[in-house]
């Protein structure tokens, strides 16, 4: 039974024996989030908790994508008018601690990309399921942004100081790697989902049908690889971490050359800002990330870096970026202290 939450074909919602289905239809637009569709998923979450019959939320997305994030051209059009859409991120921060603190299971089918906005609306859930086709990855510090949507709470907390590398580096991960790292909770084939929704609904308890349908996936990186990135990615300090990878690709080492100069093309500010934020995280709770990231991004969208890493993304292509500042010391404390102060106007309201 379809049900009506807003949103229009963007997101649909449907009541299927104990479940509700939340479906993300903007497969041409790799189902990336826009305004309308986080408030419907909002009304959604509300009106399912509420109702005994619901015993389960499951979340899946139309197409070759699960959710490649937020309508990013959207943000970076309304912030060149002069009209930068903090009531989105508002909307959107809601969302996400409301999944994190929802009190039925919450399961997302990831079968594709997920990035962004898409790790907000699914890894925040008591369930993360990831097909072969799963696709993770927080890149937003390559466009000028920070990793938001309840980053700073889930990476932070991933064993190894692996998140801090994802964070800082951007780099995609599949489904044994996500698996391994924690970001998935259970592996399943893409032919399986189907079957999976319909046994999930019919019982309203998904654990038994991902016990029967889980499997072992291996990580993709070996041990020494894992231990690496614990080894550079556990200091108190960005610049300590630069300086560790930066001695270990003076011998020679692979890996370190290669995370340099990843991190290299990426936003000095943003960076500066992450590793911040993912330290400070480590330490929060959910709500208290939330609101942190909502200072952060009050000011991010006034940012340059953000303008220009879009423009050279997506708009021009150009894939060479003119940050401002243009070095990792040529930051100001003061400058990424500021992303971090009180809101004047006040906090974000959970």
């Amino acid at each position: 039974m379809q049900v009506d939450f807003g949103g229009g074909e963007e997101v649909l919602f449907e009541r299927r024996a104990r479940a509700g289905v939340i479906t993300l239809n903007r497969p041409a637009a790799l189902n990336a989030l826009t305004h309308s569709m986080v408030k419907a998923m909002g009304r959604a979450l509300a009106a399912w908790q509420a109702e005994e019959e619901v015993r389960v939320v499951l979340i899946r997305g139309e197409g070759r994508a699960f959710c490649a994030g937020g309508d990013i051209l959207a943000v970076y059009e309304a912030g060149r008018a002069g009209r930068p859409p903090v009531a989105f991120f508002a909307d959107e921060y809601r969302l996400n601690a409301a999944i994190a603190r929802f009190p039925k299971p919450y399961v997302s089918l990831i079968d594709g990309v997920v990035m962004g906005g898409g790790v907000g609306v699914s890894a925040h859930g008591s369930h993360r399921v990831m097909t072969g086709k799963a696709l993770f990855a927080m890149p937003e510090v390559g466009i000028g942004f920070f990793p938001d949507v309840g980053a700073s709470h889930l990476l932070s907390r991933l064993a190894g100081h692996y998140g801090m590398y994802l964070a800082l580096t951007g780099e995609r991960i599949g489904q044994g790697e996500a698996l391994g790292a924690g970001l998935a909770t259970h592996a399943v084939d893409s032919q399986d989902l189907a079957d999976l929704t319909g046994e999930i609904a019919e019982s309203g308890d998904p654990d038994a049908a991902l016990k029967a349908r889980h499997r072992p996936v291996p990580r993709d990186r070996d041990a020494a690889t894992l231990a690496a990135i614990e080894r550079h990615f556990r200091h108190p300090t960005l610049e300590a971490c630069i300086d560790s990878l930066s001695r270990a690709a003076a011998t020679g080492d692979v890996f370190a050359g290669e995370t340099l100069r990843t991190i290299a093309s990426r936003s000095p500010t943003s960076l500066h800002v992450a590793f911040r934020a993912l330290r400070q995280g480590a330490v929060l709770s959910m709500e208290a990330c939330m609101r942190m990231e909502y200072r952060i991004v009050n000011r991010m969208l006034a940012n340059p870096d953000f303008y220009e890493g879009i423009r050279a993304a997506l708009i021009d292509r150009t894939k060479a970026p003119a940050w401002q500042p243009a070095s990792l010391d040529a930051v100001q404390a003061a400058a990424i202290d500021a992303y971090f102060a009180p809101l004047p106007e006040g906090e974000l309201a959970l």
